[in-house]
C-alpha cells in the first residue's frame, strides 16, 4: 500500500501542496497550513496491524526503526525517502509513572512524559527530524535552499542546528540576546550554526525570520511550518502505545508558540480515526502567566488572539506573547474539551522542586505544567481517580541555572521557594557531621 499527504489550509480553502514545496501559508487566505494524510489507504490496514507494526519497531536497533518518529513513518512524513532521513534516535522517551508525586497530590496516577531524553534535551527533536529530512530531499532534488534558519527561545535552536549539521546544511538561529540559558544557547555553537543574536524578544525574532524565508534562499523551521507538527505529533502516538493503546483522562502540556498542542490534538485525532483508541483524552495548555496570550482568550470564551508583550519569565521557552498556531491550538483545545491555566513565577518553581522531590528533575517550562496540574486538582477538574499524564518537554539539566537559584534562594521573583534545600556547611569534624545528619534526618 502507498501512503501520501500533503499541504492544505486550515480554513478550508481548496487545492493541496506536496510536501517538498516551499510553502508555509495559504497562497489564498494566508491562514497556516496542515499536513492531511490520505486516511483512506491509512484505514485500509487494519488497527490491530498498526499496533503490531508500532510495537514490533519500537525500540529498534535497526535504522530507522530505533527512531520514536521513523518507526511510525507512514503516519508521518510518507514522503520522505529512507535514503534522506536525518535521524538522530530521537522520540521513543519514557513514560514515567510517579506514583509517589501522585500520592503527594492526592491523586491516584500521574505519569510524566520525559520528552527531555531525546538528542538535543527537547521534543523540538521530533519535529526537527521530518523538517531537516524532507529539506535534504528538496536539496537532493534541485530545490534552491541555500539554509535552514529558525527563531527561537533555546530549544529549537538546539535542534535545529544538531540535525543540520548531521544532514550537512547551513542552519541559521535567531535568538532574543540574554534571554535564554547558557546550556541552551552553547548547543547551536558547538554544532556550528550560525547564531544572530538579536536585541528584541522572541517575538522580534520570529518578525524577522519569516521575512527571510520569504525574500531569501532561507527555508523556515519554526512550528508554523507543518512538517514540525507531524514529528511532535508521535508524543500522542506513544502516550498511547505506552499505556498499551489507551489513553489518559488529561494530558497537561506546557504552550508558547502553542505547535505543540496542535500536535498532540493531531497524533490522538489519528489514533481515534483509525481506530487505536476509543477515546479522546482532556488536554490541559499550561502558560507562564507572564506570557499568557491564550490563557486570556480562554478566559474570555476563546476570544481572537490579542498579542501581549511577553514578560521576562523563568520559562524562558515559552516566553511568547504572539504565537503563530493559535489557531490551530484554539481548535485542538475546542475538539478535546481542553482548558487552560497559567502559573505565577513561584507556582512554576515550586510545583518544580516539589516533582524533583519524588525523583523528577523538571525544567521551568514542565514546571507550568505541573503547577496547571496542582491548579486543575484544586479546582475538582482533575480528580483522584484521573489518570494524568504531564508532558515534559525539556531536559531540566538544560535549566541548571533556574535549579541552582532556586535552592540558593536567588531566583528572581521567587522570594521564598516553599522546597528550598541547600547544602550544610561545617567543618570536617565527626561530631558536627553526626549532628547535622541526625537533625537533617529528624526533620
Amino acid at each position: 500500500m502507498t501512503f501520501s499527504a500533503a499541504f492544505r489550509c486550515i480554513a478550508g480553502c481548496h487545492g493541496t501542496h506536496p510536501l517538498d514545496t516551499i510553502i508555509y501559508r495559504c497562497p489564498k487566505c494566508g491562514d497556516l497550513l496542515e499536513v492531511a494524510h490520505d486516511m483512506e489507504a491509512l484505514a485500509s490496514r487494519p488497527a490491530s496491524d498498526w499496533k503490531a507494526l508500532f510495537e514490533g519497531r519500537w525500540r529498534s536497533v535497526r535504522f530507522p526503526d530505533a527512531s520514536g518518529v521513523w518507526g511510525k513513518r507512514e503516519w508521518v512524513a510518507p514522503h520522505v525517502r529512507e535514503e534522506h532521513i536525518v535521524s538522530l534516535v530521537e522520540g521513543a522517551t519514557p513514560l514515567w509513572p510517579a506514583d509517589r508525586y501522585a500520592a503527594d497530590l492526592g491523586i491516584e496516577r500521574v505519569w510524566i512524559k520525559q520528552c527531555g531524553t531525546t538528542h538535543t534535551g527537547s521534543f523540538k527533536d521530533l519535529g526537527m527530524t521530518v523538517l531537516v529530512s524532507t529539506v535534504a530531499q528538496m536539496i537532493a532534488d534541485g530545490a534552491p535552499v541555500r539554509a535552514v534558519a529558525c527563531a527561537s527561545t533555546g530549544d529549537t535552536s538546539a535542534a535545529l542546528a544538531a540535525y543540520a549539521a548531521a544532514a550537512g546544511i547551513r542552519a541559521a538561529v535567531i535568538l532574543p540576546r540574554g534571554k535564554i540559558s547558557t546550556a541552551q544557547l552553547v548547543q547551536p555553537l558547538a554544532n556550528g550554526a550560525l547564531v544572530l543574536a538579536l536585541d528584541t524578544d522572541f517575538d522580534g525574532c520570529m518578525k524577522i525570520v519569516q521575512e527571510l524565508s520569504a525574500k531569501e534562499p532561507v527555508y523556515l523551521a519554526n512550528s508554523m511550518n507543518s512538517l514540525r507538527v507531524e514529528g511532535q505529533k508521535t508524543v500522542s502516538i506513544e502516550i498511547a502505545q505506552q499505556l498499551s493503546w489507551d489513553v489518559p483522562d488529561w494530558v497537561i502540556i506546557p504552550g508558547g508558540n502553542l505547535g505543540n498542542v496542535s500536535a498532540l490534538g493531531a497524533g490522538f485525532e489519528m489514533l481515534l480515526s483509525l481506530g487505536l483508541i476509543a477515546r479522546r483524552p482532556r488536554i490541559c495548555v499550561a502558560q507562564a502567566a507572564r506570557a499568557n496570550p491564550l490563557y486570556m482568550s480562554y478566559q474570555r470564551d476563546w476570544a481572537d488572539l490579542e498579542p501581549v508583550v511577553a514578560q521576562s519569565t523563568l520559562a524562558s521557552a515559552i516566553q511568547i506573547g504572539n504565537p503563530v498556531s493559535f489557531k490551530k491550538a484554539v481548535r485542538a483545545l475546542r475538539a478535546f474539551d481542553g482548558v487552560v491555566e497559567q502559573a505565577t513565577e513561584p507556582e512554576l518553581a515550586d510545583a518544580a522542586a516539589r516533582a524533583d522531590r519524588f525523583g523528577a528533575f523538571a525544567d521551568p517550562h514542565t514546571g507550568v505544567a505541573l503547577a496547571a496540574l496542582e491548579k486543575l486538582i484544586a479546582r475538582d477538574l482533575v480528580r483522584r481517580d484521573h489518570r494524568v499524564v504531564v508532558v515534559s518537554t525539556a531536559s531540566g539539566l538544560k535549566f541548571a541555572e533556574f535549579k541552582v537559584g532556586y535552592h540558593e534562594r536567588t531566583l528572581a521573583n521567587v522570594p521564598a521557594p516553599a522546597h528550598p534545600n541547600a547544602p550544610v556547611l561545617l567543618a570536617p569534624r565527626y561530631d558536627d557531621v553526626r549532628d547535622a545528619l541526625l537533625r537533617g534526618l529528624d526533620s
